[in-house]
């Protein structure tokens, strides 16, 4: 179900038991600030996950409360995972819902990097 992105933080999300170590995930790489790790449903060849390790609702919540090496730091574990798995020779989406009306089921900022196999069109309508 859609979150509020403007709710408070909620300890007992999906990514903060990832991030204290009580779920086990596939993990693809880590810094200081960031974490990242393929997600368990794949929608892509390549569904891979990054997650600043602060406790950040959406990307509002980040970019007004974050310090800016957090920030730097979780931009640049983006472009890296991007990189490493080889996704930014053949073309990558990168996407974060951001509250209820864009579908943001998880109340942890977290964008997903998409690659692996043509994507089509960004948005479809019915």
């Amino acid at each position: 179900m859609p979150i509020d992105a403007t709710q408070p933080y909620d300890d007992d999300n999906v990514f903060a038991k990832i991030l204290r170590g009580d779920l086990p995930c596939h993990k693809e790489a880590e810094s200081e600030h960031s974490f990242a790790f393929h997600d368990i449903n794949p929608l892509t060849a390549l569904h891979i996950l990054v997650i600043p390790k602060g406790k950040y609702v959406s990307w509002d919540d980040f970019t007004a409360k974050g310090s800016d090496e957090e920030i730097l730091d979780f931009v640049k574990l983006v472009g890296k995972v991007a990189r490493d798995r080889g996704m930014h020779e053949q073309g990558y989406r990168m996407l974060a819902n951001i509250g209820k009306r864009a579908g943001q089921e998880v109340p942890h900022l977290h964008v997903h990097l998409f690659g692996g196999e043509p994507l089509g069109p960004m948005l479809a309508k019915d």
